[in-house]
């Protein structure tokens, strides 16, 4: 297997990425990790048994930057470089909802502190976990984070690599109950490694080449755009388009919301899906903080009778609007045109302004869940 400093000057030598100091800063220092994890021995190997002892823990790395900086890219290469069986890669969002749904289970069937069992079920089979884009927004986060990563880190010995829009004193800014959340980012401080990669060019919007957020009319012109940003956005070899990766993102309760196209934080629906089924404003919040781009296709100009989709679309623009998600559409019409009359078309007004701001070229340079 290579080393991640190699695939990355690979990529470079290939001219798919520009030379970047902080992003080789990074490549290097993510592979001092690999060779350190990939040294240690399996657990339950024959060298495992022979030590007899817990394995020793590889200090982690806590990456942050804005948007485009290319830390996912970083991540993709580290995961896939990285040559042992224990590993695990998960997006931020959709790992505290998997905690959260432990800890209950752990309630119903435990007297005492729900958090150890928790944290070793988790640690269970696994040296390294990875997530993508770490950013809290709620105070049930917050409160916890603390001790699920003590137990994580310190007891569990788990190598944490995570990538986030903002520094770690910066998490959580002004939340409710901030102070029970202080203790967390000690812990990253004083565990982890963290490095910077702030640098000066967002590469996601180099990548797009001038494509609009927006277009109008529907027709296959609107859907070749939309398509091209999103291989842009993926990287994904538009020759391979049968095999996008799908996803279930998990909602309140049991519910899951298929997503049919899901790669990299960027997640395709149909307006249909999103608007003319049942939701409310806990699933769309749900898309916002699992994806920073989501590409919205077939948005029909509505009238009177559609006033329950036009609700929908409004508190979906809130949730997108206010977790700073990047939004790509094709739409029968533009925004102002979008719903002329019918009830709520008052409120609807304020939804045309924002789907305006959200074209803007300060909108999609801004970091996913920046207030």
């Amino acid at each position: 297997m290579t080393s991640v400093a190699a695939a990355y000057e690979a990529l470079i030598a290939a001219g798919e990425l520009q030379p970047d100091p902080a992003q080789r800063a990074a490549a290097e220092r993510l592979t001092q990790m690999q060779t350190a994890l990939e040294a240690i021995p399996s657990r339950g190997s024959v060298l495992w048994r022979i030590a007899r002892r817990k394995p020793e823990t590889v200090r982690g790395l806590y990456l942050w930057g804005g948007v485009g900086r290319g830390k996912s890219m970083l991540m993709d290469l580290f995961h896939r470089c990285l040559a042992i069986p224990e590993k695990r890669r998960v997006h931020f969002h959709a790992f505290m909802i998997e905690v959260h749904a432990r800890l209950r289970e752990a309630r119903k069937s435990e007297s005492g502190d729900p958090i150890p069992p928790v944290a070793a079920a988790i640690a269970d089979g696994l040296r390294v976990l990875a997530f993508d884009e770490m950013v809290v927004n709620n105070s049930a986060d917050a409160q916890i984070m603390s001790r699920l990563f003590t137990q994580l880190i310190v007891e569990h010995r788990l190598c944490i690599v995570t990538t986030s829009n903002r520094a770690p004193a910066e998490l959580y800014k002004d939340g409710l109950n901030r102070e029970h959340f202080l203790p967390f980012i000690a812990l990253i401080e004083h565990e982890l490694d963290v490095l910077p990669l702030n640098g000066p060019v967002d590469y996601r919007l180099e990548r797009l080449g001038g494509i609009d957020s927006w277009h109008t009319p529907l027709g296959d012109d609107a859907t070749a755009q939309v398509r091209e940003a999103f291989f842009r956005l993926t990287d994904y070899p538009p020759e391979d388009s049968a095999h996008v990766p799908s996803a279930d993102l998990q909602l309140g309760g049991r519910r899951v919301l298929h997503v049919p196209k899901s790669l990299k934080g960027v997640a395709v629906f149909s307006f249909k899906r999103l608007c003319g089924e049942a939701r409310g404003a806990a699933d769309y919040l749900a898309i916002a903080h699992a994806y920073h781009t989501v590409i919205l296709v077939g948005v029909p100009q509505m009238g009177p009778e559609n006033r329950n989709e036009a609700a929908r679309f409004v508190t979906l623009i809130d949730a997108l609007y206010e977790n700073k998600v990047k939004l790509f559409v094709t739409a029968a019409a533009e925004p102002d045109q979008l719903y002329p009359a019918g009830d709520g078309r008052f409120e609807f007004e304020r939804t045309v302004s924002r789907l305006i701001e959200m074209q803007s070229g300060d909108y999609l340079a801004a970091g996913h869940g920046e207030a």
